[in-house]
């Protein structure tokens, strides 16, 4: 497989260069585990992947499919995937720190033990997210929709929320400590020490 693998990102890197190439179908693959590093599959179809505990430290992936792809558990510091589909991928556990996801679909999604440190999530959709226990640490949330998400026990000190939608969303036991908050809609929010926010 890793010859396959070889020349399918060799023709979909001619194909991102308007050299011919091909683009990389790579749905439903199994490339759980693997050491894919800075690799480059923008516009890639990912679909139903298996990318498990893979390392793809500083990749990118812009417009890339990742529908129904099981990330959990994998290495995606510091990966621009801005445009990338993201419906019912399984990024728990996902270590997303320094992550570019401007604009993200994220609704419903399972970020929970997620790290999504210093990640811009500006502009994002997470309404209804699973993001309990996850790390928010110093993120860009400015303008997110955070509506109905559970962030129970998540970490948002020092993060950005200006402008988010925080509303009906689940705080209990967050640790908002430094955190920007203004102009942040919490209405119906439950509050770190379980408390509701008028």
């Amino acid at each position: 497989m890793n010859q396959d693998l070889a020349g399918i990102f060799e023709q979909h890197a001619l194909w991102l260069q308007g050299e011919g190439g091909q683009k990389a179908n790579l749905s439903g693959v199994d490339l759980s585990g693997r050491n894919l590093p800075g690799v480059d599959l923008s516009g890639a179809d990912l679909s139903r992947a298996d990318l498990s505990g893979a390392n793809l430290r500083g990749a990118t992936l812009l417009g890339t499919n990742l529908t129904g792809a099981d990330m959990s558990g994998a290495n995606l510091a510091g990966v621009n995937l801005v445009g990338a589909e993201l419906s019912g991928a399984d990024l728990s556990g996902t270590n997303l720190a320094d992550a570019t996801l401007v604009g993200a679909d994220l609704v419903g999604e399972d970020l929970s033990g997620a790290n999504l440190s210093r990640a811009d999530l500006s502009g994002a959709n997470l309404s209804q997210a699973d993001l309990s226990g996850a790390s928010l640490s110093r993120a860009i949330l400015y303008n997110a929709d955070l509506s109905g998400a559970n962030l129970s026990g998540a970490s948002l000190s020092h993060a950005t929320l200006h402008k988010a939608n925080l509303s009906n969303t689940d705080l209990s036991g967050a640790d908002l400590r430094q955190a920007a908050l203004g102009e942040a809609n919490l209405s119906g929010a439950t509050m770190p020490n379980g408390t509701r926010h008028a």
